[in-house]
């Protein structure tokens, strides 16, 4: 057989020099043959050895046969099964060779949206520690949501996986679009149902007339759009910034996502933004309603007048103690109301944990309130008057009041008596 090199000089001596086959023979010392097969192939020649045979291959019937039974069958359990007693190498390549035909195929389908029929949602924990205030970090979640027909991404930084939280985030981003995806789908996230929706996202859905898909377990390629978006903020957006707090994360975010929402898509070969409208014009029409808060509970309030939102503690008025208080609470404050409808603390919602905080109006409320209290009725006022001053009222209390309290200091009447 002839090197590539000498058949590839003897095809261009032969058409661009147009020497005669017998001059090629003599010049390159082959034979006239040699020659004239290689002008009849149009194909390098390629050495190809003679196969030989294989000390599995007196086993391969017994192979196959164990592998139509258990196509999953471990490459030791079959060495064992068939009695191999020589390298465990040479073995496992040919069943590595054979095993496919005896598993089932799963092939990958690729999946084409039409316009406004869905949105994968998901939810990303940054790499990166975010100042929450009071000297505390932590890596709260990040909606995001991947619409499939333009591939407009849309997130946002949410205090907590809270149903009510995630609802809220939901809208937010939603009021963003202005529309709403036919079918949000979400992989089993607690806070949105496993299985089925809680009871609080099937609301929400039927207050955006849509239908909320639950992935499969363990079916990442339902939702791999959302899951590359995830991937791309953490590599693209999130490397080297830095950010004061969760406020500054959304702004930041936010300011990205316009820029990369106007990048070419590698897949579609188009940009997000030039197949938004078609999308958005798809999509069912955002209710024109205030969303009612998703995030509530109903509490007497006690003596302490705190009630307990996440894991931090926010005044309420005290005049509202003893009486049934309904808690309301977003993405951004918080908010308590009397049964009659009347706001009785606003708070704004905080992000750092086991933290404590007083309007300044109701502890002053509470202080006036303690002290008020603390007065007996039994008392007397006596005006005492300072020289050309206005007079001032005074409290007088009863001799016999200190006598009795001293003598419950002393340890009793038996004592003073004594």
């Amino acid at each position: 057989m002839i090197l590539v090199e000498d058949w590839a000089e003897i095809r261009r001596l032969h058409r661009a020099e147009q020497m005669p086959i017998r001059a090629i023979a003599r010049h390159l010392g082959l034979s006239k043959n040699t020659v004239k097969r290689a002008l009849a192939s149009d194909r390098p020649p390629k050495y190809a050895r003679p196969p030989k045979g294989s000390v599995v291959d007196a086993v391969e019937v017994q192979i196959r046969e164990l592998l139509r039974e258990t196509p999953t069958m471990p490459a030791t359990m079959i060495a064992e099964r068939i009695g191999w007693e020589r390298g465990m190498t040479i073995l496992k390549d040919r069943i590595r060779e054979l095993r496919p035909a005896y598993v089932p195929v799963d092939p990958v389908s690729r999946t084409t949206y039409r316009p406004g029929e869905l949105a994968q949602c998901d939810l990303w924990f940054p790499e990166a520690q975010i100042p929450l205030g009071h000297g505390q970090t932590g890596r709260p979640p990040v909606l995001v949501m991947v619409s499939g027909y333009s591939r407009l991404i849309a997130a946002r930084m949410l205090p907590s996986r809270r149903t009510g939280d995630l609802i809220h985030g939901h809208w937010r981003l939603l009021s963003q679009w202005q529309a709403v995806p036919k079918t949000p789908v979400w992989d089993n996230e607690a806070g949105v149902g496993r299985g089925r929706p809680t009871s609080e996202f099937a609301a929400f859905a039927g207050l955006l007339a849509t239908k909320i898909y639950l992935c499969r377990p363990r079916d990442p390629e339902a939702k791999g759009l959302v899951e590359r978006a995830n991937g791309y903020l953490e590599t693209s957006f999130l490397p080297g910034r830095h950010v004061s707090g969760p406020d500054d994360f959304n702004t930041q975010l936010d300011a990205w996502l316009k820029v990369a929402n106007r990048r070419v898509h590698r897949t579609l070969g188009a940009r997000p933004l030039d197949r938004w409208e078609a999308d958005r014009a798809g999509m069912l029409t955002l209710p024109a309603v205030d969303p009612p808060t998703w995030w509530r509970f109903s509490t007497r309030l006690g003596r302490d007048h705190y009630v307990r939102v996440d894991t931090c503690d926010y005044s309420v008025d005290p005049a509202a103690i003893g009486h049934h208080v309904t808690v309301l609470t977003d993405n951004d404050k918080v908010i308590a109301l009397t049964t009659d409808g009347e706001i009785v603390a606003r708070h704004v919602r905080r992000w750092a944990r086991h933290q404590t905080f007083t309007d300044p109006e109701h502890a002053e409320a509470g202080a006036m309130m303690r002290h008020r209290a603390r007065r007996r009725p039994t008392g007397q006022i006596q005006a005492v008057g300072t020289g050309s001053g206005p007079l001032v009222e005074v409290e007088q209390q009863e001799l016999g009041t200190y006598d009795r309290l001293f003598t419950v200091i002393d340890g009793g009447g038996d004592k003073e008596a004594g």
